[in-house]
Parts: C-alpha cells; structure tokens; sequence
C-alpha cells in the first residue's frame, strides 16, 4: 500500500473538486462516520480508557488513503468512502460499478484482494433502493480487510463476482433465497437454504413470520405435502415460570411471614 502515496499528490485537486463525503441520496451518512478535517487526513483519535482496543491510527490513516487511491481510479463508480469506528475502510459504490470496482479491488497490484470472507444484504423497505449488499473482501498480499457496499430494488439485478472469486457462488446463491436479489452471469443461481418451490423470500421485511405455506408427511399419500399455514390452536397460551419461582417448594419457610424487625433499646 505505500507505492501509491505519491499518486495522492498528484489526484488531490480531482478528489477535492469531486467531494466524495458529501452526503448521498442512497447512501445516508451518519454523524461520526467519517472525521474530516483535511480532506486527506483522519484526526487521530485518542481516549484515556484502559478496558477498550486503542486505535491504530497510523494503520486507519493508510486505509483511508488507500480509499482515496480507489476513487480517484475509480471516479464513475464510487460514491463515497468512509472508515467506520471499528477501523474499517467502507467503499460505497453504484450498482452499475459493481463489477469493475471488485475487477480493480481483485486485480489491482496495489489492492490483490483475493478472497471474499463473507457476502449478504439488508432490506430497507422504506428507501427507494431497498436492497443495500455488502461484501467483505481480504487482501492476503497486505493483510487488510475491506467492505463494499451497493444497493439494488427487487427489478434491478447487480453482476455476479464469481468470475474473479469461485468461492462466492454459494454466498450469492443465499443472497437470492433470502432477499430475492438477482445476480446475472451467475453459474448456477438457484435456491440453497429453502427447498425449491418455496415461496417468497424469508429475510424480507414484509415476509411474514409463519410464512405461506408448511410442509408435513401426509401417511396416506406417502410423501410430502405442502398446505397453508394453519394454527392448530386458535388461541395459545404458554406459561414458563423462572427457576426462582417454582423453588419456593423447597425451602422451609418461605410462605411464612417475614419476622417483624424489633426496636433497637
């Protein structure tokens, strides 16, 4: 990471004229994400507490930069970059920029991530973009852990990442059961946690809790039955007492009354 210092010098009028931390209409920034104070430099951050982790700030000041490096190769794409109070670099892309911000991140002599530790999504139901995926990426060549983050609805679908990273197939495959999120150019996307006709999406906010359907073994019909959901009981109800309560039978005395407290003479 340190043979892109010097390019810093030489894109800083581009990255000021561009103010990647203005606030975003799908990304919302929230206070004490980023620490500005010069645009290229991160306040370092100090406390006196001896029970919490210290910040490393000469290691959150280099990813920081490294961030900067990212949009200004990347200007199109990249909306925002910001470093999270764990000390973790977040790069908020576009979704048409999906595919050529993770090629850069991959390929890129100065990033080399080349594993994916973990991929998913949130639903947000109230935002325009409701889907909002991250994908966690690792560069083994710097040790350095980096996340990104795009956004998509339930129409748009975003580029699969399994031509650079293999091992992402099934992540994206949990990405579709859970939210519906469509990947194109994916190999094999298909259902992974929930049989292959179930209906709907369970991570979804507006899916319900019980579901559409339940799945029982009829005797009869000797296989799998898939019905409405029905509750057997219209009205349940379950009374779960803590350990203190039913250890009252137990002790000698404990129904008895309290002794009255005598006057000190």
């Amino acid at each position: 990471m340190k043979k892109f210092f010097p390019l810093l010098t030489q894109v800083s009028k581009a990255l000021l004229k561009r103010k990647f931390h203005s606030s975003n209409r799908h990304f919302e920034q929230t206070e004490g994400d980023v620490q500005i104070g010069n645009p290229f430099c991160l306040e370092p951050i100090e406390y006196e507490s001896r029970t919490l982790r210290k910040h490393d700030n000469d290691r959150r000041q280099k990813l920081y930069e490294f961030g900067l490096y990212v949009a200004a190769c990347l200007p199109k794409y990249v909306q925002k970059i910001q470093m999270q109070h764990t000390d973790e670099l977040e790069i908020l892309i576009a979704p048409e920029g999906f595919l050529p911000v993770m090629s850069f991140l991959k390929l890129h002599q100065h990033a080399c991530f080349g594993q994916v530790s973990a991929a998913t999504a949130i639903d947000v139901p109230s935002r325009e973009f409701r889907f909002e995926v991250a994908y966690t990426i690792l560069s083994l060549r710097f040790g350095e852990f980096v996340r990104v983050k795009t956004y998509t609805d339930e129409l748009t679908p975003l580029e699969s990442t399994c031509s650079l990273w293999s091992g992402v197939n099934w992540l994206e495959r949990e990405i579709y059961d859970m939210f519906g999120i469509i990947f194109v150019n994916h190999p094999d996307l298909r259902r992974i946690l929930t049989d292959y006709g179930f209906e709907g999406h369970p991570l979804r906010k507006d899916f319900p809790l019980t579901g559409y359907v339940e799945v029982r073994y009829d005797d009869e019909l000797k296989k799998l039955v898939y019905e409405p959901v029905e509750y057997a009981q219209e009205f349940r109800r379950f009374q779960i007492e803590s350990p203190w309560s039913y250890m009252k039978n137990f002790h000698e005395g404990y129904n008895e009354k309290k002794p009255e407290k005598q006057d000190k003479k």
